[in-house]
């Protein structure tokens, strides 16, 4: 593993291992708004007060969707748009 990829793992562990979702819900379409996002993405709220929040890149230019699965099972959390 170089050092870079276990610097940003050790970043991530720490902010989301063990943690747990307390609140899960689509980003409002204000919000969208004020991010000037055409997207709006499925959010989680840890038990930190941690958000989660799906981007479409790492420069934070729209709100993306997100992959989850199992080995028998497997889907998409779209994003909306408006106020779908």
């Amino acid at each position: 593993m170089g050092k870079l990829n276990k610097e940003w793992t050790t970043h991530a562990e720490r902010a989301l291992l063990n943690k747990r979702i307390i609140k899960v819900e689509y980003m409002s379409a204000k919000e969208a708004k004020d991010y000037m996002w055409d997207n709006r993405p499925i959010t989680f709220m840890l038990d930190d007060g941690t958000r989660i929040i799906p981007q479409a890149d790492d420069e934070g230019n729209d709100g993306g969707a997100l992959w989850f699965g199992t080995h028998d099972e497997e889907s998409i959390m779209p994003v909306l748009r408006g106020d779908d």
